[in-house]
């Protein structure tokens, strides 16, 4: 189980709205918890700059992270990001403790590849509509993956991709197929785009009135 990030943290005794307000704005600190394994839940601060250093990488919610509280260090992984709703800040952290022997639940990102050279949007004309971002998945630490990619290469129009479609790693299963084959929810689709459906009611339409056309000249000659 590799640990590609790092987190230096505090333990810290003050808990309360007014407590972490001050924590934020006097010392630049965010408040966290820790929670999982056999331990109890263990409330801590991180540097705010670190913490959003770290978030600028994509990797980070979705990789084994060692967190070293008062220089004893645990692995574990995000699991909840507050921020604040107006500004670059975060408010508060969840981690869960991991272990290599333990199945951990987490969610990683869906990365969506050959966009440019699906059959339904270089030969339909359609657009890729997606439906999901992240899937929930079950694995060990050492199996976790970065993210899960979605190949669009072959998806015509019209043509819809489930969850049951990506290819997942060995050791990772998904936690909505584990329910069964009707919680396998839709992930992306190709759908045919409103300018093209547009064109296609407009025809008939122009067709109708060459008719008429035609059929005023008839009435005109027999007049004459």
């Amino acid at each position: 189980m590799s640990t590609d990030f790092t987190l230096q943290a505090k333990g810290r005794e003050d808990t309360g709205k007014g407590a972490s307000r001050r924590l934020r704005r006097l010392a630049g600190e965010i408040p966290a918890i820790v929670y999982g394994g056999k331990k109890d839940p263990a409330k801590v601060v991180l540097v705010h700059k670190d913490v959003m250093k770290a978030l600028e990488n994509e990797a980070f919610y979705s990789h084994i992270i060692d967190l070293n509280i008062d220089g004893k260090s645990e692995d574990v992984i995000v699991k909840d990001v507050q921020r604040h709703p107006a500004k670059a800040i975060v408010l508060h952290m969840d981690f869960l403790r991991v272990s290599k022997n333990t199945k951990l639940q987490t969610r990683v990102p869906l990365h969506f590849i050959n966009e440019e050279t699906c059959v339904g949007v270089k030969l339909g004309g359609g657009l890729i509509a997606r439906s999901m971002t992240e899937l929930d998945i079950m694995c060990l630490p050492a199996d976790l993956p970065e993210y899960l990619e979605v190949d669009m290469a072959e998806v015509d129009l019209g043509q819809t991709l489930h969850i049951s479609d990506i290819k997942l790693p060995k050791g990772v299963e998904s936690v909505a197929l584990s329910h069964g084959d009707d919680h396998d929810l839709p992930i992306a689709a190709v759908n045919k785009s409103k300018a093209k459906d547009e064109d296609e009611d407009a025809a008939p339409a122009a067709d109708a009135g060459d008719a008429g056309d035609a059929d005023g000249s008839v009435e005109e000659a027999s007049e004459e």
